[in-house]
Order: C-alpha cells, then sequence, then structure tokens
C-alpha cells in the first residue's frame, strides 16, 4: 500500500472532471469556495440529499472550540486504527524509508496540507490517548490552511488552541493524554465521520449545526442553489412584510403569479456579484424533495 496515492484518488473520484493537485485530490476552485461562505448547511444538503448522497452530514455532540467561526475548505483526510504491533511497525517502515515521511504518523499528514485545505480525521472516536493535534500541531495546521480541522477523536492544549486566529476546530473531546496506541492505515482515503463519509478534495462546510462533507462534482451546484436561494428568501421575506402574500403561499410552490411578481421583483434588486442563471433553476417555493421530507 502507499500513502497519499494519486491513482487510487483519481480511481475513487470519476465524476471530478476539474483540476486537480499534484496528489489527484480534486481542486474545487478557490471562487467557489469563497461563494461558499455565505451557504448555510440545509442549502447545501438539499443538494446533496436530492442527487443520493445521504451519509454526508456529521451531527453529533461535535465540540467547537472556535464556536463563531465557519470552516469551509478542501478535505485532507487520515485514518487512524487502534494499534497493532506488527501492522504498526510495517507502516511506520514503509513511511520512514520508503516514503522518506518524518516523525509520527499524526505529522505525516499536517505536511501534505496547503492553504484552504481542512484537515479531515478518523481517530475513531478516541479521545483518551487519541489526541491528534495540541497546541503545536494545531497551529502549525493554521500556518499551512488558514482553515481548521475536523478530529472524529480528541485534542489537547485547549486553552492555546482557543487563541489561534483565523482557525475553527471541530472535535469530540479534550484531554491532557498524548496521542498514543494508534495506526495511520489512510492518507487521503474515504473516511467515516459519525455518520458521513468523506473524501480526499470534499468541500467541509462547518457551522453551528454541524459539519457537512460536499462532493466536489456537486460543490457549484450546491453554491448556485444557496444563491438563488438567497435572492428568493429576500423577495418571499419582502412580500410577507408587505402583506402581499401569507405564509402558506410563500412555503410552497409558487404560482405563476408569484413567479412573475419575482421576475419583475428581480429586475430592481439585484446582489452584488451574483451572476444567476435563472433558466437553471427549479421554481420558487419548496420543491417536491423538500415537500415529501416536510410531510
Amino acid at each position: 500500500m502507499k500513502f497519499n496515492n494519486r491513482e487510487d484518488m483519481i480511481q475513487l473520484t470519476p465524476l471530478w472532471k476539474g483540476e486537480r493537485f499534484d496528489d489527484g485530490r480534486p481542486r474545487v476552485p478557490d471562487s467557489i469556495l469563497r461563494r461558499m461562505e455565505s451557504v448555510i448547511t440545509e442549502e447545501a444538503w438539499s443538494v446533496l440529499w436530492r442527487n443520493g448522497y445521504h451519509f454526508q452530514f456529521a451531527s453529533d455532540k461535535w465540540v467547537r472550540l472556535h464556536p463563531g467561526r465557519r470552516l469551509i475548505g478542501r478535505a485532507v483526510t487520515g485514518v487512524f486504527v487502534p494499534q497493532r504491533p506488527d501492522l504498526h511497525d510495517c507502516l511506520m517502515d514503509y513511511g520512514h524509508n520508503e516514503e522518506g515521511r518524518i516523525g509520527a504518523m499524526n505529522s505525516w499528514v499536517i505536511e501534505t496540507l496547503i492553504e484552504n485545505d481542512v484537515v479531515v480525521i478518523d481517530l475513531f472516536d478516541k479521545i483518551y490517548e487519541g489526541t491528534y493535534s495540541g497546541a503545536n500541531l494545531s497551529t502549525a495546521i493554521a500556518s499551512r490552511t488558514k482553515r481548521g480541522q475536523v478530529i472524529w477523536g480528541g485534542i489537547r492544549d485547549a486553552e492555546q488552541i482557543i487563541d489561534i486566529p483565523n482557525f475553527a476546530t471541530f472535535c469530540r473531546g479534550m484531554d491532557p493524554t498524548g496521542i498514543r496506541n494508534v495506526t495511520l492505515t489512510g492518507l487521503n482515503v474515504p473516511c467515516r465521520i459519525g455518520d458521513a463519509t468523506c473524501m480526499p478534495g470534499d468541500v467541509v462546510l462547518g457551522t453551528m449545526t454541524g459539519v457537512l462533507f460536499i462532493p466536489p462534482h456537486l460543490a457549484e451546484e450546491v453554491v448556485d442553489h444557496a444563491e438563488r436561494t438567497h435572492m428568493r428568501e429576500a423577495f418571499s421575506h419582502q412580500r410577507l412584510r408587505e402583506g402581499i402574500y401569507n405564509s402558506s403561499q410563500m412555503d410552497t410552490k409558487w404560482t405563476e403569479a408569484i413567479e412573475a411578481d419575482f421576475a419583475e421583483w428581480r429586475k430592481t434588486h439585484n446582489f452584488e456579484d451574483l451572476v444567476i442563471d435563472w433558466d437553471k433553476e427549479e421554481k420558487g417555493g419548496a420543491t417536491e424533495d423538500e415537500e415529501t421530507l416536510l410531510g
């Protein structure tokens, strides 16, 4: 086996047709990441759900060390298992002698990070002796990525990590112990975070709701959908305040008359930096999928 294998990543992400990093990871454009800053969890989730991606959201009892900060970036994944001596020794020897990696295994992942990455670590929910990063490694992650970390396991040095600027941390808990008795079995491979599957190159969207992993080939559809939704909601909220329509009219599929009103409203209400192709958009109000989900 190889760590961070380009051929494996290309094989496992065939729906991505855009640019890739040298290691094969899908490179969702920076412009999409910037547009993702205004996307809320439910807007992104609805696109994934409609496309059949039902296991992309992890919400269960996160510790958010930086609760006012959103986390957006491209996933770099690492998978750990409980340590088994023969496996551990074999992989440590291979990493050091065949791939030239240095130090402990958690550093191997960090040394691959670049700006706009988010490190996503499956540490099988281990907190005691499962502290993936402390103050030093979190500082290294922050300096490399300017983003943050998602750890399905623990961290240490929380009182120092919380002071790192422009950095966001989602983890399962905190403990003063160092990381021990674990083995890295995959770098940039599919990983499980709670009930979600994260792939290398996924766009990570971390909010107060939880963490959503957006497949790269759906990232542009997500931001397009969110921007159209923002325009529709602005119109809906204004018309509700004006008493022109009631909540039932706004919260179900819009009539042709409301759609025509919305089209006229758009002519005088432009959002800066938004270029929206309305011909590609679903009609307003709840979609059929959303109506089904709402019962």
